[in-house]
């Protein structure tokens, strides 16, 4: 069997387990351990007798950089790390919610849930070149957008050149959400106070038998809050 590249965190529930493992994705320029594992995820599902994969994407955390980063590549790996399951549920944040949608056509995705997602291309107006420039030494973008961009590509052991190549690889497959896509049931989660979650409401129609929860926080707190994990927690472990 062909063996992922991806750095992967295994937790393991400690009785027999009680459903399909549960794959955890994280978010642009963070990590499996940043925004999961120290945020208590494996923990709390773990205690549901679900064992769960922290994967670290393709050019983050301790993951090497690949060299296709178009999301089907990304969704060709993840099914690496989840391996030969009869069924998987998956829990994606923002770069993850965008990546975990393309991977029903891969993997047998028994439940989805996505939060922080938006329903245009997150990427689709960063200036690349600026945000790069910024990392070698220069001005920050005067855009507001590149400009969080190449602060966020640029924070304390990030790889700023790989990063920048993951972006380009998610523009040259940019997110266009369509009817019928998921067929799985998904929850989507948004903060209330988050921007990047904007028009998410749009993505329901999309996903038939879907729900939408709004939890309190901007987009970092929402991840990091209770009740986002409780709320995904109790769809993928209610019968």
């Amino acid at each position: 069997m062909t063996l992922t590249s991806l750095a992967v965190r295994r937790f393991t529930p400690d009785g027999p387990a009680a459903g399909p493992p549960v794959l955890l994705l994280h978010g642009f320029a963070s990590d499996g351990h940043t925004d999961w594992v120290s945020t208590g995820w494996p923990s709390a599902l773990t205690a549901a007798g679900r064992p769960v994969l922290v994967p670290d994407l393709p050019g983050h955390g301790s993951s090497p950089a690949l060299a296709d980063v178009t999301p089907k590549a990304i969704a060709g790996e993840l099914a690496l790390v989840a391996g030969e399951v009869s069924e998987v549920d998956v829990v994606g944040y923002s770069l993850g919610a965008r990546l975990a949608w393309e991977l029903p056509a891969v993997l047998p995705v028994r439940r989805l849930v996505l939060g922080g997602l938006g329903p245009h291309e997150p990427f689709g107006a960063v200036d690349v070149e600026a945000a790069l420039a910024f990392a070698a030494g220069g001005r920050l973008p005067a855009d507001p957008l590149t400009a969080a961009i190449a602060r966020m590509i640029t924070a304390p052991g990030r790889d700023p050149a790989a990063l920048a190549r993951c972006i380009e690889g998610l523009r040259h497959e940019p997110f266009v959400p369509e009817a019928s896509t998921l067929t799985v049931p998904t929850r989507f989660v948004a903060g209330q106070d988050d921007p990047i979650s904007q028009g998410i409401e749009t993505l329901i129609p999309l996903a038939p038998g879907s729900d939408l929860l709004t939890v309190p926080g901007d987009h970092g707190g929402a991840l990091r809050g209770v009740p986002f994990r409780a709320a995904a927690v109790s769809f993928l472990t209610t019968p």
